[in-house]
């Protein structure tokens, strides 16, 4: 249906003005942590660094937890760290499912083979969750609903970063060469996956009860 003249010269609604004290420290950090998630992939698109990609990608995992304690200790909380945060958080470990899914096989000089151990699916039932959750975050906050993280989400937040860890060194040869490691690094990354899956259906019963209210 076209638009009528007048509402083709109706005024645009104003965006609302960014709160002030956005660009805080903790925001700081969550930017600093997205700009690292770039390093740590292009570390693993170059490979050969393994032991110092899981450095980095452990690093920005782990400042996650700084930029929430400085905003909620010094009363810094805004509506941009409440976007920016989460979006780090999946930026940082979604990419690294995907550009660890480019060295599921990995060829030495030697002509031994490596992997990183994570498949496609794995990747898709990861980035389809995230995707799914925060769309549904989105559409019940705009209806005044508190749909915040909840512990379930955390626990598959843990696994996640400890699986990305596991896949990360598996990629190194001496580590490789162990072989329980190799285990233990399947038994995260099935672990991070199924956590995926039942934290997913944790939320959307939530959301249903919500809804229902």
């Amino acid at each position: 249906m076209s638009p009528t003249p007048s509402e083709l010269h109706a005024p645009r609604p104003r965006l609302a003005p960014l709160e002030r004290g956005a660009l805080n420290l903790p925001n700081a950090i969550t930017l600093g942590r997205i700009a690292l998630a770039f390093v740590l992939f292009g570390m693993i698109w170059y490979g050969n660094l393994w032991i110092a990609s899981a450095a980095v990608f452990v690093f920005a995992a782990a400042t996650d937890a700084l930029d929430g304690y400085i905003a909620r200790k010094y009363g810094l909380i805004t509506t941009l760290g409440r976007v920016l945060d989460p979006f780090a958080d999946k930026m940082i470990v979604g990419g690294s499912f995907i550009f660890l899914l480019e060295r599921q096989h990995e060829t030495l000089a030697d002509g031994a083979t490596l992997s990183s151990g994570v498949n496609a699916w794995m990747v898709t039932i990861v980035i389809g969750r995230e995707i799914f959750i925060t769309s549904l975050r989105a559409f019940l906050e705009q209806h005044g609903k508190d749909f915040s993280a909840a512990l379930s989400g955390k626990i598959k937040m843990f696994l996640q970063c400890a699986a990305v860890t596991a896949s990360l060194l598996s990629l190194e040869p001496a580590i490789a060469a162990t072989g329980w490691f190799i285990t233990v690094r399947d038994v995260l990354l099935w672990g991070a996956v199924a956590a995926t899956v039942l934290s997913g259906a944790a939320y959307v019963r939530r959301a249903a009860e919500m809804l229902r209210a």
